[in-house]
């Protein structure tokens, strides 16, 4: 039970929403994100969003008004009061109109983006020599796809960009990032190894919201999933 409210901030990591094209290895190529992935993100955030465009009229007063990003979603939580994101414009694109709702800046952190997947970039699983995609996924350390970013870089950049956002002040901090980023933090925070990130499923939209003490003690993993949208 909790009993010092002020002693913990919060951070929720979202998955971006779905995507045009295939299912692929999707790593520095950048796809747009579809219709549904919008709605998608519309639901993880609770927060309607226009897909086009500046707000205008009254939804640019309710933006003014809302000091600081102090407005609420469609659950009535009370909503961030930082916005990061990765550059990656299927996540960049929604944060950038998400700020304009809730009058705050958005932060783009490049440590946040996907890691580069190289010579596999654009392909399917099928498409890729089976002994290769049973290596990789069986252990990362051990394996890196050809040309790729090497995961034990891809891993210390993500958690370098961790703990500069959370340098950066804030009790409610979204990151919108992808699903590569987000196992790596959960790994590092709970402590779960690098062969066994695979089994943490995080699927498009995804929103996974992390209570973390400021003086000491360990973070705590209090919600992960993607609601219905």
């Amino acid at each position: 039970m909790l009993t010092e409210q002020r002693s913990y901030r919060f951070a929720d990591l979202i998955r971006h929403g779905e995507v045009e094209g295939d299912r692929c290895f999707r790593g520095r190529r950048d796809d747009p994100l579809s219709a549904a992935g919008w709605a998608q993100l519309e639901a993880a955030t609770g927060i309607p969003v226009p897909i086009e465009g500046a707000i205008q009229g009254s939804a640019r007063s309710a933006a003014r008004s809302a000091a600081k990003g102090r407005i609420k979603d469609r659950s009535g939580t009370v909503a961030w009061d930082r916005l990061l994101c990765s550059p990656a414009a299927r996540c960049a694109r929604f944060t950038e109109r998400l700020s304009e709702r809730m009058g705050l800046p958005v932060e783009p952190l490049e440590a946040l983006r996907e890691r580069d997947f190289g010579a596999w970039e654009g392909l399917r699983a099928d498409q890729i020599p089976l002994a290769d995609l049973s290596r990789f996924w069986a252990d990362p350390d051990a394996f890196d796809p050809p040309d790729s970013e090497p995961f034990r870089i891809f891993r210390q950049r993500v958690m370098d960009g961790w703990r500069q956002a959370l340098e950066g002040g804030g009790e409610q901090l979204l990151l919108l990032t992808h699903g590569g980023v987000i196992r790596v933090i959960l790994g590092a925070l709970l402590g779960i190894p690098s062969q066994r990130l695979i089994l943490l499923e995080v699927p498009t939209a995804c929103r996974t919201r992390l209570r973390l003490p400021t003086q000491g003690g360990l973070p705590s993993l209090i919600a992960h999933g993607r609601p219905d949208v």
